[in-house]
């Protein structure tokens, strides 16, 4: 933990949390008891066809709740998802928003929430822009184990005009509650786990080693790291493993948790500037600069990092437990096959520079351990090619 915290910090309270197996069958008493008779499900285009949300309407018919579908997410989320399902939304009425995918899908439904009773665009409505009304409230549940996005009121937005992300979203769409049932997640396909558990456990990391730690984010984010790197390999062989699933969704849930209060840091602004240009899987592009930044991090985020050895089950008194650390991150990205070059992601040599700029400008990257330059960043998008 690298967090300078003494002088004091504020922690918001979070949502309710409704988990176990078959915590799903609870969402109908909970959108009922938020005084709403009405249900706006957000989903992405690939949701429907795992019968998923045909279960999660049919819930909500049986209890007389009235819902629509909005099923256009993207899977990086734009600001054009948002503006279209927002007109959805208001021609629906008051509802309650109730979120049903991945990260994507969680994020775009708080854009979502905030736009349907505001006015505006959401190219230009980011989190600097205090909203006239409160959003809709916001039910999430989450069918993986990955972003964390369940437990704040921010979603990370592509604007594809400016080809960069946009963080939008307020205090009052933050999730009221989640519903975490591991077994929405049974069956995921490996490639989809192991990238969605790199996100949990990169969000650990940074969560540890980042300017806005403190005892609380690290409390969260230790334990984070210490389920998802337990468990990630296991889910990613078996799919059925209801105790490693159940394990990755609880650890994905502290690391969302870790993140809202601590922030993160230069691997999450790496990753979205490739994704901007490339559209790669997120949890895929953090993977690829992960253990690069850590490595360029040793010398100021060293006591973290002992942190994260610890927390993988190595011995953190050690000399070398930073480096080990590193070396463990890298191992477990190998062994679930989530580490890939750059270029594998779509990156093309003219991008880099492109990219390195984004990266350096992405707010998160301001709240990493040590300041990068461009030319050591330029360096280290090249050497991953």
């Amino acid at each position: 933990m690298t967090g300078s915290w003494e002088a004091g910090f504020s922690l918001l309270p979070h949502g309710r949390i409704e988990y176990g197996a078959g915590a799903l069958d609870r969402l109908p008493a909970a959108v009922s008891g938020l005084g709403r008779r009405r249900a706006f499900v957000v989903t992405d285009r690939g949701m429907p066809a795992t019968g998923i949300i045909d279960r999660v309407l049919g819930l909500l018919s049986e209890a007389g709740l009235v819902s629509e579908v909005f099923a256009g997410v993207h899977p990086n989320p734009s600001t054009d998802d948002i503006d279209a399902a927002a007109d959805q939304a208001r021609a629906f009425g008051d509802a309650v928003v109730v979120a049903v995918g991945g990260g994507s899908a969680l994020d775009a439904a708080k854009g979502i929430a905030l736009l349907a009773v505001n006015e505006g665009s959401a190219r230009t409505y980011d989190h600097t822009v205090t909203p006239r009304h409160p959003g809709l409230p916001v039910v999430a549940v989450p069918t993986t184990a990955g972003t964390g996005a369940e437990t704040n009121g921010f979603g990370v937005i592509e604007d594809r005009v400016a080809h960069c992300k946009v963080y939008l979203g307020h205090a009052s769409v933050q999730p009221v509650l989640c519903v975490l049932d591991p077994e929405l997640t049974l069956g995921l396909p490996a490639g989809v786990t192991a990238s969605t558990g790199m996100d949990a456990l990169t969000h650990g990391i940074e969560s540890l080693a980042s300017r806005g730690a403190n005892p609380v984010s690290a409390a969260y984010a230790t334990e984070a790291v210490t389920l998802v790197s337990a468990h990630l390999a296991r889910a990613v062989a078996d799919g059925s493993d209801l105790e490693a699933r159940s394990a990755l969704l609880v650890g994905a849930h502290l690391a969302g948790l870790a993140l809202s209060i601590s922030g993160l840091g230069l691997v999450h602004g790496l990753a979205h500037a490739i994704t901007n240009h490339t559209g790669a899987a997120h949890g895929l592009a953090l993977t690829a600069v992960l253990d690069d930044v850590m490595t360029g991090s040793l010398g100021v985020a060293g006591p973290a990092y002992r942190r994260v050895a610890g927390a993988m089950g190595l011995d953190a008194t050690s000399e070398v437990a930073p480096e080990a650390a590193v070396d463990a991150v890298r191992e477990l990205a190998d062994a679930v096959g989530a580490r890939h070059p750059l270029g594998a992601l779509g990156v093309r040599r003219e991008q880099v520079e492109a990219i390195a700029d984004g990266a350096l400008a992405d707010a998160v990257s301001s709240n990493h351990p040590r300041a990068f330059g461009r030319s050591e960043v330029v360096r280290l998008v090249e050497e991953n090619l």
